[in-house]
């Protein structure tokens, strides 16, 4: 039996992403890919895990196929926006039980750009099969659910529009900062809460961005780290979870699956979230947002809103800078966000984000963060904790 070995991020990437209508969602996974093995500097022959969902009949077997791998442990978990969280921690397992020696997870999609060419439309259904066939029937569309969720939240707890305003100010503030983002002109409370109605209560600046794009992430076991070209960082540990299909079936509006993965997340690190330097949260919407930061800890519940209305969000002078791209409400959203998380995550945590760079107090670069991602309507959650080596 193989000991179980330390499992390290080593190679990160986007592909070209914003506004892409040139390249079909293939081709951003081959860029994201090759720009991932680049970064760690490692031979794609060294890849013998692959690990991709959302694109193909056999996904992720046309998205090997394209890149030319045939690899020997393969996950294909769908789970919405929490997908690549939900792999990585599988990557890491399979890694470090000998099953595998490099996981490469590869994402990439033209969202944005579908719909402007007519190839989709933007309310695209989710289908009215198994327990959605309950609730299509009242017109109850994706960015209802979210809506319902936070209007529930500000109704047992007082929680107001303006504080969720705050965290897509707060976002936007940070996207300032990144050059690669889509919406970098800063906004107000007063901007988001004049914008049209989308979902009552959310309007539109509330919801995220439609962009193209694609992003991978290369795992590999602590005997290649040696061979890198940069500095590894270390996946401490990892929890998922899923709560509900049908909006009838979640027990509470105001608490998310995260409530349950992070816990397990931080348990399994052996950290205590008061340790973490900045986090990236899926934040599809600003309630998402909001309510991951108290299921993960670090607030109360009920305490969200006070504690993003401080500007504790913000890479300048926030005591906790949370998506520090400027997340998917103002740098890229191409779908399945989560493998986005992990890069920024990464850069972050290796020294490589220019003028958004978080530091620690004393001007040192951050040393611990997690990443959670949310899928579906607060259906499922994963979440890693990462180390910098």
């Amino acid at each position: 039996m193989v000991a179980r070995r330390k499992v390290a991020v080593v190679g990160v990437a986007l592909s070209d992403c914003g506004r892409v209508d040139d390249a079909t969602p293939y081709a951003l996974h081959a860029q994201a890919a090759r720009r991932a093995l680049a970064d760690a500097g490692l031979d794609r022959s060294l890849v013998d895990g692959f690990a991709s969902a959302g694109l193909g009949t056999l996904a992720p077997i046309e998205v090997a196929e394209y890149l030319g791998l045939r690899p020997t442990w393969v996950d294909s978990t769908s789970v919405g926006g929490s997908t690549w969280e939900v792999m990585a921690a599988h990557a890491a397992d399979a890694i470090a039980a000998g099953h595998a020696r490099v996981v490469l997870l590869a994402y990439g999609s033209t969202a944005r750009a579908d719909v402007r060419a007519g190839r989709r439309t933007g309310t695209l259904s989710f289908g009215t099969r198994g327990p959605l066939q309950f609730e299509a029937p009242y017109g109850h569309t994706l960015i209802a659910k979210y809506a319902m969720a936070a209007r529930r939240h500000m109704i047992e707890y007082g929680t107001t529009i303006e504080q969720l305003a705050e965290v897509a100010v707060q976002a936007r503030a940070n996207a300032a900062l990144n050059p690669e983002a889509m919406f970098r002109t800063p906004v107000t409370v007063d901007d988001v809460l004049a914008g049209p109605m989308i979902a009552d209560p959310f309007t539109k600046l509330h919801c995220c961005v439609r962009s193209d794009g694609g992003a991978a992430v290369l795992l590999a076991a602590e005997e290649y780290v040696t061979d890198c070209r940069t500095a590894p960082v270390w996946v401490l540990g990892s929890g998922e979870h899923i709560s509900h299909s049908a909006m009838s079936e979640w027990p509470d509006f105001t608490v998310s699956p995260a409530a349950v993965s992070g816990r397990l997340a931080f348990e399994r690190a052996g950290v205590r979230p008061s340790e973490i330097d900045f986090a990236e949260i899926y934040d599809a919407f600003t309630y998402m947002t909001l309510v991951t930061l108290e299921d993960l800890g670090f607030c109360g519940k009920g305490e969200g809103g006070a504690f993003v209305e401080k500007g504790r969000l913000r890479v300048e002078g926030g005591e906790l800078p949370v998506n520090t791209d400027g997340g998917g409400l103002s740098a890229q959203h191409p779908g399945m966000r989560g493998l986005f998380l992990l890069v920024e995550a990464v850069r972050q945590l290796r020294g490589e984000c220019g003028d958004r760079q978080v530091r620690r107090v004393d001007g040192s670069l951050p040393r611990l963060t997690v990443a959670s991602g949310t899928g579906g309507w607060f259906c499922s959650s994963g979440t890693v904790v990462l180390g910098a080596g």
